[in-house]
């Protein structure tokens, strides 16, 4: 885990840190590869984002595997760049970068939903966080078979989890992201409540 460091850094290198992970975040690498495949703009199918979520609808499996990794790494390279001259920075940037994921500049502000990112973050943030993630993740998956409803469980669990162990900076972090989490997910909240939402592995 990045060492723990004060919040005693000044403002001007906090919005650089910030400022670097939000570059690094809105490379929007699903736009970018189902491009450079020859599959046209994944935001003009589907459900319109550039998740690997929405690669997947392409029929690429391999492209939406290529994109969830990119999108993971983004998040992890931007905290692990600016932790090394601080906890705080690396925590700053990793906000950063999740706010470039879900809304990139260069696309208009519309991005992704950030699940990705999220994990790419807490890997380097705290990997404890991860495994929780991904054990809330795969039993809710298993369970009711909704990849957003096991995104959601596990967004709740994770700053939970984390303020349990006493990482108090990294639990503050991820109850923001996990908010904002939600509210990319609000169309998914509103279907899974009507019945509607598609379950893993179903056709269309």
């Amino acid at each position: 885990m990045i060492e723990t460091a004060g919040w005693e850094a000044s403002l001007p290198f906090m919005a650089a840190a910030l400022l670097c992970g939000y570059l690094i975040g809105s490379i929007p690498f699903g736009l970018i590869l189902t491009r450079m495949a020859g599959l046209g703009d994944v935001r003009k199918i589907g459900s319109g984002n550039i998740g690997a979520t929405n690669v997947l609808r392409t029929g690429n499996k391999k492209l939406a595997a290529l994109t969830l990794l990119l999108d993971a790494l983004k998040g992890t390279a931007a905290v692990l760049i600016a932790g090394r001259f601080g906890e705080q920075y690396g925590l700053i940037a990793g906000l950063g970068a999740f706010l470039g994921h879900i809304a990139p500049v260069w696309l208009g502000f519309r991005g992704g939903k950030g699940v990705a990112t999220y994990l790419g973050i807490l890997l380097a943030a705290a990997w404890q966080g991860a495994l929780v993630f991904a054990l809330a993740w795969l039993a809710t998956a298993f369970i009711t078979r909704f990849s957003s409803l096991s995104a959601l469980v596990a967004a709740v669990c994770v700053p939970l989890a984390l303020l349990a162990l006493g990482l108090k900076l990294p639990a503050l972090l991820f109850a923001a992201l996990s908010i904002m989490i939600f509210i990319k997910h609000r169309a998914n909240i509103s279907r899974l409540l009507a019945g509607t939402e598609t379950r893993i592995g179903a056709k269309g």
